[in-house]
């Protein structure tokens, strides 16, 4: 299946069109007839898409998108009205596209995919990035504003580690779970040490980014 659409719309006759049309193009579809069944179905399913009508008879769409939020999936509205206003309103209120009735079928299935590309994080091409410094994972080079650092390969897996979760703490115990093999006899001073020995290599001429919290851990940062 290309997505899970959820289909919100108090007609059961569009609700019923749009659930076939969208799962004879692939997609998977769950459709529910207001707004407070489409809040509690994404808190659910957390469906990819949502078609959402503005006019429903409990909470309006415009509504009901607001209280999805900016960490909700996208939002692609369905409504007979067909005003600048609406349409504007449509959109500040969390939605990303609009279509209006009567619609195509085909433009409904080309406006989700078109917003469901949109979504889609760019192709990672294997090298992880942060201020001026950089890891290619497949030619296994470092660089630090464009310079070549050499780094062993226990130091590439534990910068790695750092970059990958960039400007957050990690404690010891989750360094030594995720860069050391877990029948390796450790403890916490070989974190220390090579922590050490990657400022040493990563922090020479240039503002310090790997910093330590007392008592708490690392953190990559471009501030301290």
């Amino acid at each position: 299946m290309d997505a899970q659409v959820l289909v919100v719309d108090d007609e059961p006759s569009i609700r019923d069109l749009l659930a076939e049309a969208l799962e004879l193009n692939g997609f998977s579809v769950r459709t529910v007839s207001c707004g407070r069944a489409a809040l509690q179905e994404v808190a659910a399913e957390r469906p990819d898409i949502v078609i959402l009508d503005v006019m429903l008879p409990d909470v309006d769409g415009f509504t009901v998108a607001r209280r999805l939020g900016g960490h909700g999936p996208p939002v692609l509205f369905l409504t007979a009205k067909d005003e600048v206003d609406d349409r504007i309103r449509g959109l500040t209120a969390g939605g990303d596209d609009y279509v209006t009735k009567p619609f195509s079928l085909e433009e409904v299935v080309l406006r989700l995919r078109a917003i469901l590309r949109r979504m889609q994080p760019p192709e990672f091409d294997g090298v992880i990035r942060y201020a001026d410094l950089e890891l290619d994972e497949e030619a296994y080079v470092v660089r630090r504003s464009g310079r070549p650092i050499h780094l062993s390969p226990t130091e590439f897996a534990l910068l790695r580690y750092l970059m990958i979760n960039a400007e957050r703490v990690v404690g010891k115990s989750q360094i030594l779970e995720r860069v050391w093999d877990h029948g390796f006899d450790t403890d916490s001073r070989i974190v220390e040490s090579y922590i050490s020995y990657l400022r040493r290599k990563i922090d020479t001429g240039g503002p310090p980014l790997i910093h330590t919290l007392r008592g708490v851990g690392y953190r990559l940062s471009s501030t301290p």
